[in-house]
Parts: C-alpha cells; sequence; structure tokens
C-alpha cells in the first residue's frame, strides 16, 4: 500500500469515528431536550420562571472545569451552553404561554 492509499485508509477511518461521535451527540441531545421539556412543563404547571440565573451559573462553572480537565476550550464549552439554555429557555416559555 502506498503512503497515499495509507492516508486515504486513515482518513476514511477517522471520518467513520467522526460521524459515530456525531450520531451519538444528536442522540443525547435529543435525550437531554426531552429532558428539559419535562423540567417546562414542570416549571409552566408551578408558575415558575423559565430561567434559573443561580443553575445556569452552577452548570457554566461546572462545565468549564470539565472542559479544562477534558482538554477542550473552556470558552468552547461556554458557548455551547448558552447556546444550549437559549433553546432551553424558549421551550420553557412556550410551555408557560401553551399551559
Amino acid at each position: 500500500m502506498t503512503d497515499a492509499e495509507q492516508a486515504r485508509a486513515e482518513l476514511l477511518r477517522l471520518r467513520a469515528s467522526i460521524d459515530n461521535i456525531d450520531a451519538a451527540l444528536i442522540f443525547m441531545l435529543a435525550e437531554r431536550f426531552r429532558c428539559t421539556q419535562q423540567v417546562g412543563r414542570l416549571k409552566a404547571d408551578h408558575d415558575m420562571p423559565a430561567s434559573d440565573p443561580g443553575r445556569e451559573e452552577q452548570q457554566t462553572a461546572r462545565l468549564r472545569a470539565l472542559a479544562e480537565d477534558a482538554h477542550l476550550d473552556p470558552e468552547f464549552a461556554e458557548k455551547w451552553f448558552n447556546f444550549v439554555v437559549a433553546e432551553v429557555i424558549r421551550h420553557h416559555t412556550e410551555a408557560a404561554e401553551g399551559r
């Protein structure tokens, strides 16, 4: 096998791993949103606010520390979390309005 063929085979192997990881991430996100939707319904049923800044602050600190431990940029982890939280709050607001 030539160097180019070996490189191409390695590229395909790595891309297959990336595809599997992406699929796992999508399924994990779906499960996370199923849980947060239950939280949203609970909050709506009990007139709780859609957002919980204290919890969000704790989670941000926790995820930044986890990111550091995993050698992932903590800024990226925080941006990802903020993106997810914004979507969760949108769901919670919709649940409260649709109550």
